[in-house]
């Protein structure tokens, strides 16, 4: 082809040149704008991990103690995907699953909705920042405590020499107060046979998460003939409880007499509260938290605890557990008065004596009129 007959060539780029300031100035606002969305998505990230690592410490405290959240929202699925066979009949440790996804509904209310629309990676950060809420929790409560029981028990007990609060070793069945607080409800540690059983650890007096210690019963006592009476209603329960879900310094504050009106229905507090195996940990030698101590499994001890107030055998005993729970609401939260304003008290007090009196000077001023 001759070089007549050939394309003109082509300007490729086709810019029309422009400021090559003006072109900085625009790459610089692309960036900075960049960076403004950056910072935005990493607050709102952070926002997302304050929220839910907040609303995963209330899951230790009223749901489940041990059970990974992962576990109760399998049970749900499971018995959703099996509700088409009529004859199914769940386990206990199935029921008490699912008892704790109704109530882990409850308290996050979002749950369910976060479980259907989020993807999978984005399910398992949400998950994994609610555990570290769980485990900060259970830390804290630990912590807090570790401390304190030491003193309750200084002042209950009158140990000698005096517990200290920062010494984990001197505690346990080695103390004479910490033991006989620890010691099975079916046993009396006052027996030297049965206290150097339980210090030896020989066969017939194995400490096992299958007795209830003798520090959850009234004034550290026990029934043997009736092990229901007193038990959740010793002072040390009322008093961990307070720490935890009030504030320490109103843990001290627990010798009401426990009589009036039931101002919380249905305590759930009360019902799933953690402070019973705290409390036996900070009365336990042991320094740092296990699951299992040597024959004492806690998770199982729980499952104990969460069974007597949920899986009554039958109506007497549910009477007897909704009055347990009145009683402990009474304690934690105090008396109720108000059944007591009736109207005649109400019209003497100061708000119904002004209303009264601005209704007198108007019904005055009128009549002078």
């Amino acid at each position: 082809m001759s070089s007549e007959n050939a394309p003109p060539p082509s300007d490729t780029s086709l810019c029309v040149q422009t400021s090559p300031h003006a072109r900085a100035k625009r790459k610089i606002a692309a960036l900075m704008e960049e960076v403004k969305i950056l910072k935005q998505d990493k607050a709102t990230k952070q926002r997302k991990t304050i929220y839910y690592v907040s609303q995963g410490r209330e899951i230790r405290h009223m749901v489940a103690l041990y059970t990974p959240i992962e576990d109760l929202i399998a049970e749900n699925d499971r018995r959703c995907e099996d509700n088409e066979y009529s004859d199914f009949t769940p386990e206990n440790r199935q029921n008490r699953l699912q008892r704790g996804y109704i109530e882990f509904v409850k308290i996050l209310p979002w749950i369910d909705e976060k479980l259907s629309s989020l993807d999978h990676e984005e399910l398992e950060d949400m998950l994994r920042k609610l555990r570290w809420g769980t485990d900060s929790a259970c830390g804290d409560n630990t912590g807090t405590l570790k401390e304190l029981v030491a003193s309750w028990v200084n002042i209950e007990c009158n140990p000698t020499p005096l517990i200290r609060p920062d010494d984990k070793h001197h505690r346990g069945f080695v103390n004479d107060a910490c033991g006989k607080l620890l010691c099975p409800a079916e046993w009396r540690w006052g027996d030297p046979v049965i206290r150097a059983g339980i210090r030896d650890r020989t066969t017939a007096f194995i400490v096992s998460e299958n007795s209830w210690p003798t520090f959850m019963y009234e004034n550290y006592q026990a029934d043997t003939k009736n092990l229901e009476r007193g038990l959740f209603k010793s002072k040390l329960l009322v008093m961990g409880f307070k720490a935890i879900f009030t504030s320490p310094s109103s843990a001290n504050k627990v010798d009401g007499d426990g009589d009036g009106a039931n101002i919380i229905e249905n305590n759930r507090r009360a019902r799933r509260r953690s402070d019973q195996t705290k409390i036996r940990f900070a009365l336990s030698n042991i320094s740092s938290w296990h699951t299992v101590d040597t024959d004492f499994d806690y998770q199982i001890f729980w499952d104990n605890i969460v069974d007597f107030f949920e899986d009554a055998p039958g109506p007497a005993a549910q009477a007897r557990v909704k009055e347990l729970l009145e009683w402990w609401t009474r304690k934690v939260f105090g008396r109720n008065r108000r059944e007591d304003l009736t109207m005649d008290v109400v019209s003497q007090m100061s708000v119904s004596a002004l209303a009264a009196q601005r209704q007198e000077m108007e019904n005055a001023i009128f009549d002078s009129e």
